[in-house]
């Protein structure tokens, strides 16, 4: 699974995922010697992470570049979600794109068919994007002042939550031909999130899905989370997701170093 925090260590020699405790669980933890003391440290596993997003959201703001993480399970139909967007409004702002997967660039070809700059982060075993690998991405990609840089997360509802990239929000993205009850089984993703895409909509007819009840769910673990019911096919709430993105604008600046 995760190879930053290090659960995948292991796997190969034992099936069960983490190698077996070599204490069994009668044994007394050996004694200490005598006159040392036993000190608990605790370190935060991502304070490197959030040194670099942090790094990344100053960055961004001073540059008036307006970040927006975009997570979901796969196949949701975020790169399409963002195919359509680029489309709508590249004529008024510049917009670039991050791409995250563990392998192909496949999808970052297919936003670079809109005219729109794009870089592809391949993970490989890892399960999420990071805060330094998006850093270094920026500084190739180079987005415009005043523009959007949209990051499209690897597609998994656990790891991308816990990751600060820098960016200005998280949007998840729950497709109609999910279960509803997401939100409920992956309570973090949707906590942390600013705005809830609700996607494929043009599915509905066809697909047993109470979007009231998804609705319900996701207010559970977010009373006051945005929803928007969102189609890339047939185009609806597409104006909707770009008012909300127009209005997390950030302000004009008087000089971009």
């Amino acid at each position: 699974m995760c190879t930053t925090c290090g659960c995948g260590d292991g796997h190969e020699d034992h099936p069960q995922g983490h190698a077996p405790n070599p204490l069994a669980p009668w044994s007394a933890p050996a004694p200490l010697a005598h006159g040392t003391r036993l000190i608990s440290l605790e370190v935060d596993v991502l304070e490197k992470n959030d040194r670099y997003a942090a790094a990344n959201r100053a960055a961004f703001a001073s540059h008036a570049v307006q970040a927006i993480n975009l997570m979901s399970s796969p196949g949701s139909g975020k790169t399409s979600l963002l195919v359509r967007t680029i489309e709508a409004i590249r004529g008024t702002r510049p917009v670039a794109v991050i791409e995250g997967d563990q392998e192909t660039a496949r999808d970052a070809e297919r936003i670079r068919a809109t005219g729109a700059p794009a870089t592809q982060i391949n993970t490989g075993k890892g399960c999420h994007l990071d805060a330094e690998a998006v850093g270094r991405a920026v500084a190739t990609l180079a987005p415009a002042a005043g523009g959007v840089l949209f990051i499209e997360n690897v597609g998994n509802l656990v790891c991308p939550a816990a990751f600060d990239l820098g960016e200005a929000a998280k949007v998840v993205v729950l497709s109609v031909t999910e279960g509803e009850d997401k939100p409920l089984k992956y309570p973090e993703m949707f906590r942390v999130a600013s705005l809830l895409l609700l996607n494929k909509a043009d599915l509905l007819p066809y697909v047993d899905f109470d979007v009231d009840f998804a609705l319900q769910c996701a207010r559970r673990v977010n009373p006051g989370l945005t929803a928007i019911l969102t189609s890339a096919k047939s185009g609806a709430g597409i104006d909707e997701w770009l008012d909300w993105i127009e209005r997390g604008r950030p302000p004009r600046i008087a000089a971009v170093r």
